[in-house]
């Protein structure tokens, strides 16, 4: 059984930072894409990034282009998303989830196992 569980949520300023991390447990890790999602209230669980299995590919979602940044530590089987300027419409629970296929892919149809979530809140 593989295990993710998120930590890094919390409470910023707009315009902060907060670096989330992902860590994974169960089987080899370098087996894995990896993928963050996020849910607001109300509103669909939508893909945020992903990385590839090595960390040498990544893919962003338009909104966290330019502001997100995602990496992997294989070593230490630990996904990790660093996200700056952040706006109060990053406010949502942030999801982590793995791809058994290695495929960077944005919907959510192409994970296969997802963490509990961390909550970010962005205060205006």
């Amino acid at each position: 059984q593989v295990q993710l569980v998120e930590a890094g949520g919390g409470l910023v300023q707009a315009g902060g930072s907060l670096r989330l991390s992902c860590a994974v447990s169960g089987r080899a890790f370098s087996d894995y894409a990896m993928g963050w999602f996020r849910q607001a209230p109300g509103k669909e669980r939508e893909f945020v990034a992903a990385i590839s299995r090595s960390g040498d590919g990544t893919y962003y979602a338009r909104s966290a282009k330019d502001r997100f940044t995602i990496s992997r530590d294989n070593a230490k089987n630990t996904v990790y998303m660093q996200m700056n300027s952040l706006k109060p419409e990053d406010t949502a629970v942030y999801y982590c989830a793995a791809n058994l296929r290695g495929e960077i892919r944005g919907d959510r149809s192409g994970y296969d196992y997802w963490g509990q979530g961390t909550q970010v809140t962005v205060s205006s």
